[in-house]
């Protein structure tokens, strides 16, 4: 182990990432553990000679002073008075995927960031490795946490990391492949602003090595700069025929269509539903050719590949009208793309809790460029803002406002037969549900029981 880790270590957070850190530290012989978190903290079962303080509650950074090296979980804002301090004062900050990066064994190692399609497009980099034979791993934001990587490593191994920005903050080491998709604005409650969460995707690719790749949306300006920054030899670009770009890229998406190397893909022999899939198929079969896969092989194995749940899932078709589940969707831009795959006139369910986002660009989408959108009902807290923006958009299709999911989707049902429902809610599930899997296993539920 590479001396980064000074005791006495403290594990800032004790969520999912912070129990693997923990585990982690015991693992590797660290005897003087502080375990930081502002709410109560479990103890698992702590081996002989291992000694652990715990600090908690409202004042749970007063641990720092206890402490040499901090290794920061993910949701804990980098940023901090208390953290600077410590930093001043000479301590040591690191991250998960910092300790994972330097202490890698894996053959090569995966990064994809951006505001949409992550899980998605990691999911598909497995799934292309794992048909053309070549072991791999998933972990980071999606999967196992990265710690819990090393465990069972072997140097023949892919490893794809799903990295958010709060992953990325602090980052000062980037993958051999560094994927950035569609690069937005997200989580501004929890970023000071929308550069400084820009500037945390970019630490993906910033610290490249020379041998490394980057995989970027050339149409994406926010993405384009992103990758602009990379110092990597090899850059592979994904660009829309009809893009500002003019389809001069790696890979070209024309309508349904993805073309690299002189083979195509087209949509319509996928399992996948969704137009804007294929931003994430381009971005994974080039991320697979940086591995040394073949774009035919690519190809073949993404026919095979079927949607993470969730995301713009196809539920079936009952009483002539088809369901859509795109509960994941919890930004106003997948909603955006979501949106554009529907075929049939549409129902939409929409709504959540306030993360404080800009529903403007929605709203005037779906007045504006969805003629088939025939009826919206809104739920949770964001509903009443959301509908004051479609109004001001010049909405004329019936919207409502619904206590519940299942009164909304009651209402949908009226798009009736020869129609589709589909719930994209633009905002997060907080308030009426745990997450966006129970909202989506709900919605599930609703139609199962059609």
């Amino acid at each position: 182990m590479q001396n980064t880790l000074v005791a006495p270590v403290g594990v800032l957070g004790f969520g999912v990432e912070g129990q693997s850190t923990f585990n982690y530290l015991v693992r590797n012989g660290i005897k003087d553990i502080v375990i930081m978190d502002k709410n109560p903290v479990k103890l698992p079962e702590v081996p002989a000679g291992i000694n652990v303080k715990v600090s908690s509650g409202e004042y749970y950074m007063d641990g720092l002073k206890d402490c040499v090296t901090v290794v920061r979980s993910a949701g804990v804002y980098p940023m901090s008075p208390a953290l600077f301090k410590f930093q001043m004062n000479g301590g040591l900050m690191t991250s998960q995927i910092q300790l994972f990066l330097e202490q890698t064994k894996s053959n090569k190692v995966v990064g994809v960031t951006g505001t949409l399609g992550k899980g998605s497009t990691v999911s598909m980099i497995s799934h292309i490795l794992t048909k053309c034979g070549v072991n791999n791993e998933i972990g980071g934001n999606f999967g196992v946490p990265a710690l819990d990587l090393l465990e069972t490593e072997t140097a023949d191994r892919v490893s794809i990391l799903e990295l958010s920005s709060f992953q990325l903050m602090t980052l000062s080491v980037s993958p051999d492949v560094g994927v950035v998709l569609r690069v937005s604005t997200e989580h501004l409650d929890w970023h000071q602003s929308v550069e400084e969460y820009r500037d945390a995707k970019a630490n993906l690719v910033r610290w490249q090595k020379r041998a490394g790749t980057c995989v970027y949306l050339k149409d994406a300006e926010p993405t384009a700069k992103i990758a602009g920054e990379s110092p990597a030899g090899t850059k592979y670009a994904v660009s829309l025929k009809d893009g500002p770009s003019a389809g001069d890229g790696d890979a070209v998406i024309d309508g349904a269509t993805l073309a690299i190397d002189g083979e195509k893909l087209y949509l319509s022999d996928c399992k996948v539903r969704g137009i804007y899939q294929l931003e994430n198929m381009a971005a994974a079969t080039l991320a697979c050719k940086a591995l040394g896969i073949k774009v035919a092989n690519a190809f073949e194995a993404l026919k095979s590949y079927e949607t993470l749940p969730f995301r713009m899932e196809f539920k079936g078709e009952k009483r002539g009208i088809e369901f859509f589940n795109d509960s994941y969707a919890t930004r106003p831009d997948a909603t955006i793309a979501a949106t554009a795959s529907m075929k049939r006139p549409f129902a939409l369910i929409l709504g959540g809790s306030e993360k404080n986002a800009d529903f403007t660009e929605l709203s005037q989408i779906l007045v504006n460029e969805r003629p088939n959108l025939k009826r919206i009902a809104l739920i949770g807290a964001t509903a009443e803002r959301m509908l004051e923006s479609l109004k001001q958009a010049g909405l004329k299709a019936p919207a409502n406002i619904f206590p519940t999911l299942e009164e909304a989707f009651a209402d949908s049902l009226q798009i009736g037969e020869g129609g589709a429902v589909i719930m994209s809610p633009a905002c997060a599930s907080f308030g009426l549900f745990k997450n966006y899997k129970v909202r989506g296993q709900v919605f599930d539920k609703l139609v199962a029981d059609l």
